[in-house]
C-alpha cells in the first residue's frame, strides 16, 4: 500500500525479465531489501535485486509481468530510459498524507493539455477507457503516474478531468516531464471501487432489499 507521495525520482531501463531503476540521488529510498515493494510510476514492483550499498541504495531491479506491461506505460518508458516517480511501501506508523494507493494501475490515460497558471499548473487528462470515468468526480482522489492528486473538475461522465498541480508537486515529480499526447498510468480511488463492488453485490443478493431512497430512510439515513 502507498500514499501517492513521491519520495524519489529514478531513471528506468529494461533488463532481462523486467526493469532496472537507477536513483537520481543514491540513498533517497533508504535501505532497500529483497522483497520490498516500491511504486514505480504508480506500479507496485517487488525488489528482486538491490543496487549500491545496504545502507544507501542506488537502485534496484524488479521483474515485470506481461499483465503489468499491458496495463501501463512502464515498458515504453523503460525502452526510452525515462525518469519515473518512486515511493516505498507505506508503514502502518506513517502519516497518510495523500490517499490510499494500491499500486495496481487500472488503466491508461492521455495528457490532453498543460497550462501554466500564476500559482499552479492545470493538467488536463482523459481515460483511454471512458468506463473508468464513473470513479471520477470533483474533489475525488486519483493517482497519476503514482502521484496523489485531487480532481478539480471533470466532464459529465468523468472520462475527462483536470487537476491543479502546485509548484512543489510539479517540481518534485516527473509530471514536469509530461507533454500533451503523452500516456500516463492512472489508478482510481480505491474506496470508490470497493464501494461500487459492495453495492453491486448487495443489489444482486435476492435476500437483501434493493438500495433505494426509501430503504435508506428506513435505516435512519436522511433528514
Amino acid at each position: 500500500m502507498f500514499t501517492g507521495l513521491v519520495q524519489a525520482i529514478g531513471r528506468l531501463e529494461r533488463c532481462p525479465h523486467g526493469v532496472q531503476v537507477h536513483l537520481d540521488s543514491p540513498g533517497q529510498l533508504g535501505a532497500l531489501r529483497l522483497g520490498d515493494s516500491v511504486a514505480v510510476d504508480g506500479i507496485c514492483l517487488t525488489v528482486a535485486e538491490c543496487l549500491g550499498t545496504a545502507d544507501a541504495s542506488s537502485g534496484f531491479r524488479a521483474n515485470v509481468s506481461e499483465e503489468t506491461l499491458r496495463r501501463s506505460v512502464l515498458g515504453a518508458r523503460a525502452q526510452r530510459g525515462q525518469r519515473v516517480n518512486l515511493e516505498p511501501a507505506l508503514r502502518l506508523s506513517d502519516r497518510l498524507g495523500g490517499h490510499l494507493v494500491s499500486g495496481h494501475v487500472d488503466g491508461l490515460g492521455t495528457v490532453r493539455a498543460i497550462e501554466k497558471q500564476p500559482a499552479s499548473w492545470r493538467l488536463e487528462l482523459a481515460w483511454d477507457d471512458p468506463a473508468y470515468g464513473r470513479y471520477v468526480c470533483e474533489k475525488a482522489s486519483v493517482a497519476v503516474d503514482g502521484v496523489s492528486l485531487t480532481v478539480a473538475g471533470c466532464s459529465s461522465d468523468g472520462a475527462g478531468f483536470w487537476i491543479a498541480v502546485i509548484p512543489h508537486t510539479w517540481l518534485s515529480t516527473t509530471l514536469q516531464d509530461r507533454r500533451p499526447g503523452d500516456g500516463v498510468n492512472l489508478e482510481a480511488d480505491l474506496l470508490a471501487k470497493y464501494t461500487e463492488r459492495l453495492l453491486m453485490a448487495s443489489q444482486s443478493d435476492a435476500t437483501e432489499p434493493p438500495l433505494s431512497a426509501s430503504w435508506l430512510a428506513e435505516q435512519g439515513w436522511g433528514a
